[in-house]
């Protein structure tokens, strides 16, 4: 079965179309969060996520925020401005499925969250130290992840008191994962390691490899939507050199 592995599309319907266009056939879709907030595009996202098949997803901290699951002020003033003008724009029948959301969904021996294990909406996992403190946090072989918008894998050694590494991961090549993981996908909508194409993965449960890949898609027409709507400039212009 190939699964298709996503994240933070925050509400950019251009990336998250090519995405799927670029990713097809696949079987079923995970979704690690973040589906609003950012972007032009909240409820046109909303509803393509949801018709997608076999899907699992979580709640990011854009999404519980936008539904007063969280503290705006705990935001910067840039992503304060987007919630104030998504919290009127998501229609009510949206907003009551990103609310049912959980944080937590284990499948396959697989732990879903948008943070991380030990904080599932919130804590960032930006380096293996952070990793290492997270292994202890999930009973699964594999915690998928989102929130940083960086793609990456982090492996645990041969036993617990081993440290963690960060593994090398390289576009359109399928890797394995022989010890305990956690691995991020990267962003769909708003990558931030300075490579602007949108970002994912698929997993092939049979073969039980994974494969890291990126698509480019219409950036300026993303940033154009973003202008008219008086969004924050600055989300405009980092969609351009993927910070």
């Amino acid at each position: 079965m190939q699964t298709l592995i996503l994240s933070d599309v925050h509400a950019n319907l251009t990336a998250l179309i090519s995405v799927l266009e670029d990713a097809a056939p696949f079987d079923r879709v995970w979704c690690l969060g973040d589906i609003v907030g950012y972007g032009p595009d909240p409820n046109e996202c909303v509803e393509q996520i949801k018709s997608l098949p076999g899907l699992i997803c979580v709640k990011g901290n854009h999404d519980a925020a936008s539904v007063g699951g969280l503290d705006v002020h705990t935001f910067n003033m840039d992503a304060q401005e987007s919630l104030a003008w998504l919290t009127k724009e998501l229609t009510f029948e949206n907003s009551q499925w990103i609310e049912a959301l959980d944080d937590v969904v284990i499948v396959d021996d697989i732990t879903l969250v948008h943070g991380s294990p030990r904080s599932p909406v919130w804590e960032y996992i930006m380096d293996s130290g952070c990793a290492h403190e997270n292994m202890k946090a999930f009973d699964t072989s594999i915690c998928l992840v989102g929130h940083t918008h960086l793609p990456a894998v982090y492996e645990l050694g041969g036993n617990s008191a081993s440290p963690t590494r960060i593994s090398k991961i390289t576009v359109d090549e399928e890797f394995a994962v022989n010890h305990k993981s956690i691995i991020n996908p990267g962003s769909v909508g708003q990558p931030r390691d300075l490579d602007a194409r949108a970002s994912y993965m698929i997993y092939n449960d049979v073969l039980e490899s994974w494969c890291y890949h990126r698509v480019d898609y219409d950036i300026q027409a993303v940033q154009e939507r973003i202008m008219a709507a008086n969004l924050p400039y600055r989300h405009a212009a980092r969609l351009k050199a993927g910070w």
